[in-house]
């Protein structure tokens, strides 16, 4: 089983900055992809970026048009954790956002592919 642990959502007024973590854990072999999703109210889960690992040229990160500039992604591959450090927040960041593993792993009598989500930490940016 893997296990993805979010954690450093909250409260904080436009301008400010927040970064979430998360941890993932478990039968892992190796991690293909790994990234931050939000959901705001009344609106479809969107991609807010990602590191999609590459074995020649290095690890591949990709934001949304709307927070490039503001929001940067980073992996701690030791730890198997996933960073979002989000600066210049505004009220339209609010939403719950969530962490996504794509992964290679061991089944327990098979390696597989899958894509694992965590519960989601939720963001709320004042005006």
């Amino acid at each position: 089983q893997v296990q993805l642990v979010e954690s450093g959502g909250g409260v904080v007024q436009a301008g400010g900055s927040l970064r979430l973590s998360c941890a993932a854990s478990g039968s892992i072999f190796s991690i293909k992809a790994m990234g931050w999703y939000r959901q705001a109210p009344g609106k479809q889960r969107e991609l807010v970026a990602s590191i999609t690992s590459a074995t020649t040229s290095g690890d591949k990160t990709n934001y949304a048009d709307s927070v490039k500039g503001r929001f940067t992604v980073s992996r701690d591959n030791a730890k198997n954790t996933l960073y979002l450090q989000m600066n210049s927040l505004k009220p339209e960041d609010t939403a719950v956002y969530y962490c996504n593993l794509v992964a290679r792993v061991w089944t327990g009598s098979v390696y597989d592919t899958s894509d694992y989500w965590g519960q989601g930490t939720q963001v709320t940016v004042s005006s």
